[in-house]
């Protein structure tokens, strides 16, 4: 999947935005923006971000009772809710590698399957690039623990493993006029970190180290060389020229993790408060 051809959306104007550090209401915030940029008629995005400081992010219903909040707190670790679902995710500011897609609604497939797996042609690629075999999971996983995102049932549809363990969830959701996946590649286990940051389970850092496998451990590259494999593989599937974000989208986007993204009402809702 090496191949310098673009994906089948490259005749669009795409542009690429390289990996930027932000904290997790920002990263979150700036999705939306992206999206509302696209369905203005604007550039669709590719890009790669980094959570600093490291960051749990929730799934759109999860209970906030499985988050060890004094925990976080006392190391440093902020939380936030996504606007996907599933489990919680630990992004380590170092351990932690994320990207995301946002395009019109028109342009993908209608059919959720269909839109993850072209979604996911580049990631699966720059995995490639850096000498890892990474796919779908063949067959679904049983769950260890549901509240943590790696540890759940590893679906066919959107997990992605790597010697049989997970390295890479992804997740989607859509809004009226465009859609936003947006994933997590885990570049190093951090798995006494991850576990910690959550309340009520039994897990062994052993355990999870089970399930869960990092690029580190199956190639030789340093963080910055797969995180350039990462962008290369985004840029080359979109054809997306390098860009950045406007004064105006950042605004708008520090507004929006202000009112959302920070907010106890967003981030501490319980599930049958949504």
């Amino acid at each position: 999947m090496t191949d310098d051809s673009g994906g089948p959306l490259a005749d669009k104007e795409w542009r690429l935005i390289r990996e930027e550090a932000r904290d997790g209401p920002m990263q979150m915030a700036l999705d939306e923006i992206a999206a509302e940029t696209a369905a203005d008629g604007g550039p669709r995005t590719v890009r790669v971000y980094q959570w600093d400081p490291s960051t749990l992010s929730l799934g759109y219903g999860q209970d906030p009772e499985t988050v060890d909040w004094e925990g976080c707190a006392e190391r440093g670790v902020s939380v936030t809710r996504r606007q996907t679902g599933g489990g919680g995710i630990y992004h380590d500011v170092d351990g932690d590698v994320s990207y995301s897609i946002v395009a019109p609604k028109t342009e993908l497939p209608g059919d959720l399957l269909d839109a993850y797996h072209l979604l996911c042609e580049p990631i699966l690629d720059a995995f490639d690039r850096v000498g890892i075999d990474a796919d779908y999971v063949p067959e679904s996983v049983p769950e260890i623990w549901s509240p943590a995102c790696y540890l759940r049932e590893l679906h066919p549809a959107h997990d992605v493993v790597a010697a049989e363990r997970k390295i890479s969830g992804n997740a989607q959701y859509r809004r009226r006029d465009a859609v936003i996946q947006h994933g997590s590649l885990t570049y190093s286990v951090r798995a006494d970190d991850h576990l910690s940051a959550f309340a009520g389970h039994d897990v062994s850092p052993e355990r999870f180290r089970e399930r869960v496998v990092g690029v580190d451990e199956l190639a030789d590259v340093t963080r910055a060389e797969f995180v350039d494999a990462v962008e290369e593989s985004l840029a080359t599937w979109a054809d997306a020229a390098e860009g950045s974000w406007t004064d105006d989208e950042l605004l708008r986007a520090r507004e929006r993790a202000a009112e959302k993204y920070e907010s106890d009402d967003w981030v501490r809702r319980r599930p049958d408060d949504r």
